[in-house]
């Protein structure tokens, strides 16, 4: 009997280091196609990222892939994800005397974000789930915690908002911000020159900080 116990103490903690190295195995490659996807994203755009290609680059089978991320829109959400911490990081840096000059601040440093990266800031926006996905709640959680930043000089000039009308507004003038870098850096579109557009975007950023107080 007491054998028999030994026996099956052994298998079970046999089973969990394999379990632990299969884990391990799979997180590391995780890694490594990520670290590789956001590489070709980067440098070649987001309609050079295939999974035959990325599997051949990282010695692996297309199969492999599909064991670690659901499909190739899994990996390019968690691409885009990186792509979002990263402006949210930018943004979480900014530090300045009034809510006014921060909304420039943060403005500014996201425009300068998509000139230093415009393939994967590219991507961020280019890329398109099928028609009947929903967006994953891990990765609106991501999209609200890089865009969350917008809301601390928003509260300083509007403390009568709810958290949800709060919230709403920073996307709002997320949105104005974004659209103006869009069709200013769009080489499709006429655009600006960089200083012209920073120049624009200031003084619009400035109109709305300033109309906020106003704003029912």
């Amino acid at each position: 009997m007491v054998q028999v116990k030994n026996e099956r103490h052994s298998n079970l903690i046999a089973g969990r280091k394999v379990r632990a190295t299969t884990a391990a195995r799979h997180q590391s490659l995780k890694d490594d196609l990520l670290a590789r996807a956001t590489r070709i994203i980067s440098t070649q755009g987001l309609a050079q990222l295939r999974a035959r290609d990325l599997a051949v680059e990282a010695g692996c089978s297309v199969g492999a892939i599909y064991n670690v991320f659901a499909d190739l829109d899994a990996l390019i959400l968690a691409v885009n994800a990186t792509t979002l911490q990263a402006i949210g990081a930018r943004m979480a840096c900014i530090t300045a005397a009034t809510p006014q000059e921060c909304f420039a601040a943060m403005a500014d440093a996201y425009l300068t974000y998509a000139i230093e990266n415009p393939l994967r800031w590219d991507a961020l926006f280019s890329h398109r789930l099928p028609a009947e996905a929903v967006l994953p709640d891990w990765f609106a959680a991501v999209q609200d915690q890089a865009f969350s930043h917008i809301e601390t000089p928003l509260a300083q000039l509007r403390p009568d908002l709810s958290r949800g009308a709060c919230h709403l507004l920073g996307r709002s003038i997320f949105a104005a911000v974004h659209g103006m870098v869009y069709l200013g850096i769009d080489t499709r579109l006429a655009p600006l020159g960089l200083a012209a557009l920073r120049a624009q975007i200031g003084v619009v950023v400035h109109a709305i900080a300033e109309g906020l107080p106003l704003v029912v």
